[in-house]
């Protein structure tokens, strides 16, 4: 096994890439902070608080329309950088600077979606070369109501490390990320090395996602 990066720091991986299509919207829930992830038509991916300014309704139930992303109760459209750029009651009006969502520094590397809710972290999450150079497949994510540590300690992880590349029985190494959703339940994300249509890697995807899915009967069961 080796550790990715730096013990996860201050970055936290979120969900695949591949689960946030264009144009749509996802909610995720951070050590208790409900996020908004969502990815404009252009491909970015962003990260706000679940919070629309106007009357709290998660924006994670809203749509994603011209590069903002609307809030389902009165339709306020709020641009990439989270300001207020439309409001359909008052379709004339200039909406003042001050009406803006709650943005966190959103970036997508090793086929995942990460955020760093916190200032003072560094510019990109597990920043490792030898990481950069493989090509991550996605598997599948997984909730699990068990304590992230109890997670990582299950699959081999180094103690406090929510991502690491893992050895497991397989050709290829493998990603494993864990999200604390709270006191009591993670997600875990996994990604195999290699091309997804390389020879002989599609029953090594299916016997990943098997693993993955015992994991997470055992921890359950368990906790």
């Amino acid at each position: 096994m080796r550790m990715a990066g730096d013990r996860g720091g201050g970055w936290y991986p979120l969900m695949l890439s591949a689960d946030l299509e264009p144009g749509t919207v996802a909610g995720c829930i951070l050590r208790g902070r409900e996020l908004a992830v969502w990815r404009d038509g252009a491909g970015q991916a962003h990260v706000w608080d679940d919070r629309c300014p106007h009357r709290g309704m998660r924006l994670s139930l809203g749509f994603v329309r011209e590069g903002t992303l609307a809030c389902l109760y009165h339709g306020w459209r709020f641009g990439a950088g989270g300001r207020c750029v439309h409001i359909p009651a008052h379709p004339d009006l200039t909406p003042a600077a001050t009406i803006r969502a709650a943005p966190l520094r959103a970036v997508e590397r090793h086929g995942l979606v990460w955020t760093a809710p916190e200032d003072g972290e560094s510019s990109a999450p597990q920043d490792d070369p030898a990481m950069d150079a493989v090509e991550w497949t996605p598997v599948r994510s997984l909730r699990i109501d068990a304590p992230w540590g109890n997670v990582a300690t299950a699959i081999g992880m180094p103690d406090g490390c929510r991502v690491a590349v893992l050895d497991r029985d397989v050709a290829g190494p493998v990603l494993a990320a864990i999200l604390p959703v709270d006191g009591t339940r993670c997600m875990l994300h996994l990604l195999a090395g290699g091309p997804a249509d390389r020879g002989g890697d599609r029953g090594r995807l299916h016997d990943l996602a098997d693993w993955a899915q015992d994991v997470c009967r055992r921890m359950e069961e368990t906790a």
